[in-house]
């Protein structure tokens, strides 16, 4: 068994081993394609009433898209309640309620409007 130090290969002594032959950065036809998620552009304003409830259980096999998404919601100025409950401005953009469907999270989520706004407690 060859020893490995910080994903490097070394002899017993700790020094690195020149491993040329191996070629690791060749693209494995299995591998999965990594994409970046598009961002959305706040059409709200920093002081818009509050009165959108949104709950959402996005799987951990899809980690990646619920990260960008709870980024997401932050910058529609959303306010985080729970882990997966949130409180913000209404409506979500219809161009954003598309994406989630296309990136298959747009079943994921429930949305209720508020009677009354949301305040903030101080």
């Amino acid at each position: 068994m060859t020893p490995y130090y910080k994903g490097i290969k070394v002899n017993a002594f700790g020094i690195p081993v020149d491993d040329s032959k191996k070629k690791d950065r060749l693209k494995k036809k299995d591998r999965k394609r990594n994409y970046y998620l598009n961002s959305f552009i706040s059409p709200f304003q920093n002081n818009s009433s509050k009165n959108l409830l949104l709950i959402y259980d996005i799987p951990e096999s899809m980690k990646k898209e619920r990260d960008w998404f709870r980024r997401q919601l932050v910058c529609f100025g959303f306010i985080m309640i729970q882990k997966s409950v949130w409180v913000g401005p209404s409506p979500l953009p219809k161009e954003f309620l598309e994406y989630l469907k296309m990136i298959k999270i747009g079943d994921n989520f429930k949305t209720f409007k508020l009677e009354k706004p949301y305040e903030i407690k101080k």
